[in-house]
């Protein structure tokens, strides 16, 4: 059984499954690692004691501490480290973690604030032999990963263009989006920003983006304002028909393209086909990767889905539309 020590303990680390009813898909780290039984969860560290307390009562986590140092814990004690503190602490705490020297590492995005810190965690976990997954859920959501394999392998026909709302911040959130274009569209070069919107972060706005993928395809990325309503959803308008992912991955709706039955020589997006998307089963699907990568003697047969690897592209990405906003912010006072 692979032990797990939980650094953080706020929402993405449980809480978000604080409430839900029993027997529906967790939506955490310890929720998903609770519900599979190669996992343990040994410990867990957090300076709020009302939270920890909380958290590993409900968790049933024994041993638990402010700080890794409180902890007092020897090296090669866990196999699994979860980094699911805020982000201005993922560079000191996956630091500390390699210090632990753990089989893998689950961090939350981005790896770090800064991009010249996530790229030197990156190579640290290479260089020290520890797997990295970093979560971006929906690389392990099987509807879309089956919907971009079908897009990569040309049963869409060509990608026309592909539109994507976010918001909380481009690094932040619109990272999730990045990622999951590029899971569909591949690499992208950008183009031209818009102005920053400061609807979360004070140092990392919203901000509207068009991108070009490497065949040409034209991508938007389109700024919402979480202080009117959060937002994530995806279309994509493709040669053959349209996807479109809804409600942050819990909706899904296709179209095939069809004849004109009015107008002869056109052509039509026929009726939509609507099903409830698997986005809620990411979470379990993304431990279940890990147990299965740590438990195959020749790592290289299960490979994670989500790495530092398409982290960092994100997160670059990500930061040259944050930097260009702010500059031309900048320049228009």
């Amino acid at each position: 059984m692979h032990r797990v020590l939980i650094i953080g303990c706020g929402a993405i680390a449980g809480g978000y499954d604080a409430d839900r009813p029993a027997g529906a898909a967790p939506l955490t780290h310890a929720g998903a690692f609770s519900a599979d039984d190669r996992f343990a969860i040994a410990a867990c560290v957090d300076p709020d004691e009302t939270a920890r307390q909380a958290f590993a009562a409900r968790w049933g986590i024994e041993n638990h501490a402010a700080s890794l140092e409180a902890l007092g814990v020897n090296a090669g004690v866990f196999d699994v480290v979860s980094i699911c503190s805020p982000t201005a602490f993922h560079a000191e705490h996956c630091d500390a973690a390699l210090a632990l020297e753990p089989r893998l590492i689950f961090c939350e995005k981005p790896v770090a604030d800064a991009l010249p810190e996530a790229e030197r965690l990156v190579a640290a976990c290479d260089a020290a032999g520890v797997a990295l997954a970093v979560n971006y859920t929906r690389r392990w959501a099987p509807d879309l990963v089956t919907l971009a394999e079908q897009v990569r392998a040309g049963d869409w026909g060509r990608v026309l263009s592909a539109t994507g709302w976010y918001t909380k911040g481009v690094v932040h959130n619109g990272g999730h989006m990045v990622d999951l274009l590029a899971m569909f569209v591949g690499p992208m070069n950008l183009v031209a920003v818009g102005s920053p919107v400061f609807d979360h972060w004070d140092h990392d706005p919203t901000v509207s983006a068009l991108l070009t993928a490497k065949d040409g395809a034209s991508v938007q990325l389109v700024a919402g304002d979480a202080r009117a309503f959060t937002q994530f959803e995806l279309v994509l308008a493709c040669e053959k028909g349209e996807i479109a992912m809804r409600d942050g991955g819990f909706g899904i709706e296709t179209r095939r393209v069809e004849g004109s039955g009015t107008f002869a020589g056109y052509r039509n997006l026929g009726e939509r086909t609507a099903s409830a998307g698997r986005y809620e089963g990411a979470m379990s699907l993304a431990i279940a990767n890990i147990a299965d990568h740590l438990d195959n003697a020749n790592l290289g047969a299960n490979p994670l889905a989500s790495t530092g690897r398409n982290a960092l592209a994100a997160q670059r990405l990500c930061e040259a539309i944050r930097l260009a906003s702010l500059a031309k912010q900048k320049d228009e006072t």
